[in-house]
């Protein structure tokens, strides 16, 4: 085993606190008076650590200890070397073997020093023994206080905490050495908070002591104190100030501070007026404190509640007009509900309260109030001036019932027609009316309140002019009938109606018949209709009618000839008549042919057969020979066309030859089936067809 392997042994056995035997011996003598065995084998040394109290004052140098060879004979022979750390600085050794500290040592800036001892021959210098290795180590003493580092503290907890519920930890520290002795352990106590909070002496842990209410007191301010050698006698101490909040919980609810309000509002407001503001106090903040309001109660339902999120107040609002006169007192009750409920707490009771409000209607000078919002007149049109129409009425319903004046504001126009009393009311016609004209006037009229002007009230007013019979029936236009010169008696040539510009709660009934002038020579006949707006025209008997006179010569006119082409003025071509006269041979007047009939019948006849049929070639020549054989036909340089219409129409012949029958061929059986709007009519033509048989 070498020699440093000895030696580790040793200082480890050493420093378990046990000596080891050894053979020769030299002591170390420290400056607390005790002693160090010092081991020697094989001429090798080694030592416990020596000590030194740190932070220990004198003017001269602190003795540590005592090295010392068995080799010395204390005859001065021998040298005592130190070298390492502080050495001839911090510490050195004199010729016996003493070592002395020149200066204070911290034990928090440096615990221990390693050192190396050597003896030799002060004449040699030769080492009589190896160089060994020891330390020296600061003893600690209690010379640092505790401090908190983290401070001040701040801690937020809820109020009404159970008890036990742990707030915050404050945390001390000391730089004393905590493995030697007591210096460095803490002992934490509460100085100022009792009997709301406590701490756990070891862990410096704060807790609630007692539930505590935030609406009493939402802070408090908690002293802790932190000591070092346990708290014994002579410890350094420090303290802490933390400063708990309590936090808010909704286990308050909302409360009016009256159990009845009065507020006012005037009749005049309109809607949507700010009648007064509610607040129910919480004693909560933030949203705890957060509330709506509502109206439970009010029988007007004049009235209505919001809520102002920024100041948690309820804000009563007009929803319709109030009227003074018709009731000047409202009950409204009101209701404050937290929004937001903690269910912890529900056990506390309703989270809600309830108060009356009164609200009175001020009376205010309104307008005044006409006893119709409009008003309906009739009056017969031509009533002389200053005819009564109507009255209209309004009245002042203010306590002080101020009298009305009345005016007419509509157009200049209307005032012409009409006027009205200032005093009553009453409204008469200034001009006749004129129903045709206009058959409604729309007026409106104001009342104003002599005592205030600018409190003025309207009123429309719709005046009917009621009609009388002053309108003769019209034409409503000009007829121009024409009639064949071969139509049979009785035959219907024109239909007419009239109009009147009167009014009639019923059809207006006319009654037709020709003029009394007309009336002896007409060789026409008006059948009245009755109830029907026309009247029909016939014949009465026949008579021909020469178109042209015989005094030809007097004739200076021009025979125009048509193009059938057609095309305008550059299409004709003018004759004078009096290039006729100067032919020998005029026509020769024939008596006409009483072939009316007969034409008739083959043009029935013809119809049914087609343009190759014996039939119908006798039917053109028959018409050919009635138009040349006519002396009151004019020489036309064209030739009448006549052509076969066909068979099998829905719509028939539209021919005009056909023009030339009576109403005895036709047949009028299908207006029957019209109803009984054309049953009349239909009585007619049948009872014209009997009449003419």
């Amino acid at each position: 085993m070498n020699c440093s392997t000895i030696l580790s042994l040793v200082l480890s056995l050493v420093q378990l606190g046990h000596c080891y035997p050894t053979t020769q011996n030299f002591s170390a003598q420290n400056t607390d008076q005790s002693y160090t065995t010092i081991q020697r084998v094989k001429r090798g040394w080694v030592w416990e650590p020596l000590f030194v109290t740190e932070e220990q004052t004198s003017t001269m140098p602190t003795y540590v200890g005592q090295l010392k060879s068995d080799l010395d004979k204390e005859d001065g022979s021998l040298q005592y070397i130190l070298t390492g750390e502080g050495a001839d600085s911090i510490f050195f050794i004199n010729e016996h073997g003493k070592i002395y500290v020149r200066q204070k040592l911290d034990r928090e800036k440096k615990s221990f020093y390693i050192l190396r001892a050597q003896v030799i021959n002060r004449k040699t210098r030769i080492p009589i023994e190896p160089d060994s290795e020891f330390i020296i180590k600061v003893r600690d003493i209690n010379d640092h206080e505790p401090q908190f580092l983290d401070g001040p503290y701040v801690a937020t907890v809820p109020e009404m905490s159970p008890e036990g519920t742990s707030v915050t930890q404050v945390t001390a520290t000391d730089g004393d050495d905590p493995s030697y002795g007591n210096n460095a352990r803490l002992l934490y106590s509460l100085i100022q908070g009792q009997p709301y909070f406590s701490v756990e002496p070891k862990t410096g842990v704060i807790r609630m002591a007692s539930q505590m209410d935030r609406e009493t007191k939402d802070q408090y301010l908690v002293i802790i104190q932190a000591k070092d050698m346990v708290g014994q006698a002579g410890a350094f101490s420090a303290t802490a100030t933390v400063t708990i909040n309590l936090s808010d919980v909704n286990d308050n609810p909302p409360k009016f501070q009256q159990r009845l309000y009065y507020l006012n509002v005037s009749e005049e407001a309109p809607v949507g007026t700010t009648v007064g503001r509610l607040l129910a106090e919480d004693s909560d903040v933030g949203e705890n404190a957060a509330m709506n309001y509502f109206i439970e109660e009010d029988s007007s339902d004049a009235f209505g509640i919001i809520t102002d999120r920024d100041t948690q107040e309820g804000v009563i609002i007009l929803k319709k007009r109030v009227d003074y006169e018709s009731k000047r007192k409202h009950s409204v009750r009101v209701k404050a509900v937290n929004r937001y409920i903690d269910d912890r707490f529900l056990k506390e009771g309703p989270f809600e309260d309830i108060t009356i409000v009164q609200i009175s209607v001020v009376d205010a000078d309104e307008a005044p109030v006409f006893t119709l919002e409009s008003y309906v007149m009739e009056i017969a049109e031509g009533a002389e001036n200053g005819s009564l129409v109507g009255i209209v009425s309004a009245r002042d319903l203010d306590k002080d019932d101020s009298p009305v004046r009345y005016s007419i504001v509509q157009g200049v126009h209307l005032k012409r027609l009409f006027s009205i009393n200032e005093h009553n009311g009453t409204i008469i016609t200034t001009e006749p009316l004129d129903r045709e004209k206009a058959s409604w006037h729309n007026i409106t009229v104001t009342a104003t309140e002599t005592r205030n002007p600018e409190k003025i009230s309207e009123a429309n007013v719709y005046i009917q002019v009621l009609d009388v019979n002053d309108h003769a029936p019209e034409f409503p236009k000009y007829y121009e009938t024409y009639v064949c010169e071969n139509a049979i008696p009785g035959q219907l040539i024109q239909s007419i109606s009239a109009v009147d510009k009167d009014d009639s709660a019923e059809s207006h009934q006319f009654y037709f018949s020709l003029a009394q002038e007309a009336t002896n020579n007409s060789h026409f006949t008006v059948k009245d209709n009755q109830v029907f707006f026309l009247a029909i025209i016939g014949i009465r008997q026949q008579r021909k009618k020469t178109l042209f006179s015989e005094k030809v010569e007097e004739f200076r006119e021009n025979i125009v000839r048509y193009d059938d082409e057609g095309g305008g003025e550059e299409d004709t071509e003018a004759f004078d008549i009096s290039a006729l006269r100067t032919r020998t041979v005029l026509r020769t007047h024939k008596p006409r042919k009483k072939i009316n009939t007969e034409i008739h019948s083959l043009y029935r006849q013809s119809l049914q057969v087609g343009p190759d049929s014996a039939i119908f070639r006798q039917f053109i020549s028959e018409k050919l020979e009635e138009a040349n054989t006519d002396p009151s036909a004019p020489p036309y340089d064209s030739l009448q066309t006549y052509a076969f219409e066909g068979t099998g129409s829905l719509a028939g012949s539209l021919s005009s030859l056909g023009s030339n029958t009576s109403d005895m061929d036709q047949n009028y059986d299908y207006l029957v089936g019209w109803g009984p709007h054309f049953k009349q009519l239909a009585s007619m033509y049948a009872s014209q067809r009997n009449t003419v048989d």
